[in-house]
């Protein structure tokens, strides 16, 4: 039980403003017993001035209440009585301040008075009071600690630190920026104007402008917490749970806009500022108003259409019983959803498989397009399989779904590297029928893909000259898959992420691969007798890239329209995918664009999360067939 009657103010309530003067900086030594302000405290700098010293708080107010289990904060914070409010200069310290429990029990309300002893520091940048700790009741009447409002977010870029944990109402429209971190950690990253853009997306990668953009960036985000540290997919010894912020059905996305219903706390967590609840959240208490952005289906008109489809490591051979691989993700049944570490990279069982090819076709039959070139396709002949067996079954399924033969596939080239020398996961080229015919044979830049070649450590180039049924000229297309950009100990020199202003590691790597593929098509153009050709593909290379730039420079323009993103990182949106046209084909452009149908939605809707939380987020329908964005462009003849 509270030990006695404690002074209560209305939670939320609208405070007082603060009276202008000037704060009197303390020395940083001061007797243990004599009460300090919270601003005290806090300071103005980065810590507290009090770091590791014994401190008593004046009376102060209750404002947020967390919980004392496993994965919660375990504390609540307190805020001056009177503070708050619409008038507020951004250059005085904070007045308010976490209280950190621990283990020790603890029996506080929002709106309680209280006055607290502990020691005073810093827990990875935010300021707290930790144990042990007093927790004193305050009697009397005092007046509320109020909200700030009537300032913008962006407008605090300079002064966060002394925003740090106080009440906050805010008033703009935020875009959401980044739904990873929802199933992982129940929030939402955010911000305060428009979509967050990669740099190097928007500007050449060390340039002032990137440089700009990466500030811009800082300034506008926050991330919507839930209110506790936990996550939310079920581990063996973790029970599943709702999520916050995302209903079965009504998924929330990257570029829809949300306003915050009610008061946060400014938050500073996980090397990341956060507006947290003022009790931790749970799934359909909804503290914010969500409006979904109309994400409608392709129309790119022209005779024929082409495609880059990215299907998310789509592998006919799943992983279970077979040697040496490990199933992840689990589900609440306690079957796995995924394969790990091992030559299989997609489903664990059949089911698995079942609900990825569900999602792959619906959303390959929606977007309709002509030629379709696929990415993250399982090599069947490198597992020792039939050539093509995983391509066939899911044009098959594509067909099943369409109810007649609307497609098939180009088969590998003869001019592939050997398949000891080849990758896992592949390219390939599906088509429709009816609106194309493939002209002649299928090429393959195998010689540029063995032990020492630009696409070693890539998947190899392939390529087809597709004519429409309708008549006209044909269309050479090349499907892409550039190294990634994942990090390693042997990215160095060139390769080095740091050595690349931002474009992330093995980018020399891509550079070559981008030259490389500029020296090998005139070749294949010849061949062909194609002169228009279109690169399509997943090139791990942001717009404004060197690799990118590489190709610009040989003669190709992309497509797709400025301000239109496939892929979303790190609350990050840019596009690692492209349809890039010569001269030839880009006079034939009707229209291009991304269909922001993957990328920027939850991985909860994935096949790979089926059931990992309490809700079933998973639906057949295209929403996260993948983690990337098709783009299509349409083509006259």
């Amino acid at each position: 039980m509270r030990p006695g009657p404690l002074a209560r103010v209305p939670a939320g309530a609208l405070a007082l403003a603060l009276t202008a003067g000037t704060l009197t900086a303390l020395p940083t030594a001061h007797a243990a017993d004599a009460p300090l302000s919270i601003a005290q405290i806090q300071g103005t700098g980065a810590t507290t001035p009090f770091a590791g010293q014994p401190v008593t708080t004046e009376p102060a107010v209750v404002t947020a209440v967390y919980g004392q289990a496993s994965g919660d904060f375990r504390g609540f914070v307190l805020q001056t009585p009177g503070t708050g409010g619409r008038t507020r200069d951004l250059a005085q310290p904070s007045d308010a301040v976490f209280v950190f429990l621990g283990s020790t029990p603890f029996d506080v309300e929002r709106g309680d008075v209280v006055r607290v002893s502990g020691t005073a520091g810093e827990f990875s940048g935010l300021t707290q009071i930790a144990g042990p700790v007093t927790v004193t009741p305050v009697p009397g009447s005092f007046p509320a600690a109020r909200p700030l409002t009537g300032v913008r977010w962006a407008d605090t870029a300079a002064h966060r630190e002394n925003l740090e944990s106080m009440l906050w109402q805010s008033q703009d429209r935020f875009t959401v920026a980044d739904t990873y971190p929802l199933l992982r950690f129940g929030e939402l990253g955010l911000s305060a104007g428009g979509p967050l853009v990669q740099p190097t997306d928007a500007a050449d990668a060390g340039s002032p402008a990137a440089a700009r953009r990466a500030a811009q960036n800082e300034a506008l985000a926050v991330n919507l917490d839930d209110g506790t540290n936990r996550g939310y997919a079920v581990t063996p010894s973790l029970p599943a749970r709702a999520v916050p912020y995302l209903q079965a059905g009504k998924a929330v996305a990257v570029g829809d806009t949300l306003r915050l219903r009610e008061p946060v706390v400014v938050d500073w967590r996980n090397g990341t500022w956060k507006f947290n609840p003022t009790t931790p959240v749970v799934a359909g208490q909804e503290i914010a108003t969500t409006t979904r952005r109309s994400v409608p289906t392709p129309r790119v008109g022209g005779a024929f259409s082409i495609a880059s489809f990215n299907v998310l490591n789509y592998f006919t051979t799943t992983g279970q019983g077979r040697t040496g691989c490990t199933g992840g993700n689990l589900d609440t049944s306690g079957s796995y959803n995924v394969t790990y570490d091992c030559d299989a990279r997609g489903a664990w069982d059949a089911a698995d498989l079942r609900r990825q090819q569900a999602k792959i076709t619906a959303a390959i039959n929606t977007l309709d397009a002509s030629v379709v070139g696929l990415m993250e396709i399982e090599n069947s002949a490198k597992l020792g399989e039939p050539a093509d067996e995983a391509t066939a079954t899911l044009v098959d399924a594509l067909n099943a779904a369409a109810g007649y033969r609307k497609w098939a596939f180009v088969r590998s080239s003869d001019q592939l590297q050997p398949v000891e020398e080849q990758d896992f996961i592949t390219n390939a080229l599906i088509y429709q029928r009816r609106d194309v015919r493939v002209d002649g044979r299928a090429y393959a830049f195998g010689a540029g893909a063995g032990e020492g070649q630009p696409f070693a450590n890539a998947r190899t180039p392939i390529a087809a000259s597709f004519t429409s049924r309708s008549g006209g000229r044909p269309v050479l297309v090349v499907v892409n898959h550039f190294k990634s950009k994942s990090s390693s100990s042997a990215a160095t020199g060139d390769n080095d992420a740091d050595a690349s202003q931002g474009q992330g590691a093995f980018n020399g790597d891509r550079v070559r691969q981008a030259k490389a593929l500029l020296g090998w098509l005139p070749g294949v153009q010849k061949a062909s007798g194609t002169r228009a050709t279109a690169l399509v593909g997943d090139f791990n290379a942001y717009t404004q890239e060197d690799p990118m730039q590489a190709l610009y420079a040989g003669g190709y323009r992309n497509a797709a329209p400025a301000r239109r993103y496939s892929y979303s990182f790190d609350g990050l949106v840019g596009s690692l995918d492209h349809v890039l046209l010569d001269d030839a084909a880009a006079r034939r452009l009707t229209r291009a664009q991304v269909w922001n149908m993957n990328a920027g939605q939850s991985p909860a809707l994935e096949y790979s999360q089926y059931r990992t939380t309490a809700v079933d987020y998973y639906r057949a329908d295209p929403r996260r067939s993948s983690d990337h964005d098709p783009v299509v462009a349409g083509l006259r003849r």
